[in-house]
């Protein structure tokens, strides 16, 4: 049961990001930028972000804690900015179906290959023909969803 309960979040973690793609496509529309759309959406999830924190009571890390995290921990927020800013220029050209069927194969690409070798202090899981059949499928689905 509680496997299910984690493939549910999971699945409506899904949905949420096809969701924000078209919301941040309208965004962009209004405003007339998909820089301001992207600024909008990031500062719109940090002030999220800051009433989880105190809603769950969350302390302040120590500053030992932040001088020995490693330095390209910190790019994480790096990346989800290029990912929203790529996301709101490729949604009118590609359309939200392709543009999220793309970025999963995407992901699950790279997902295969940090889990094979262990990227970043993962646990490391090898690559199996079923995974790579997984992947494939994925292609095969993003070549059949395209217009």
């Amino acid at each position: 049961m509680q496997a299910f309960f984690l493939y549910a979040l999971a699945l409506g973690a899904g949905v949420s990001v096809a969701v924000q793609q078209v919301l941040n496509g309208a965004l962009r529309t209004a405003l007339g930028s998909p820089a301001w759309a992207g600024f909008v959406s990031y500062l719109v999830g940090l002030l999220t972000m800051i009433v989880v924190l105190f809603a769950l009571g969350e302390r302040l890390p120590s500053w030992k804690a932040v001088a020995d995290t490693p330095w390209w921990t910190w790019s994480g927020g790096v990346l989800g900015g290029v990912f929203i800013l790529l996301m709101i220029l490729l949604l009118p050209s590609l359309g939200a179906a392709t543009l999220i069927a793309l970025v999963v194969a995407g992901q699950m690409a790279a997902a295969i290959m940090l889990d094979h070798f262990g990227g970043f202090g993962l646990a490391s899981h090898p690559v199996s023909l079923s995974r790579l059949a997984g992947a494939a499928l994925l292609i095969a689905g993003v070549v059949l969803i395209k217009d």
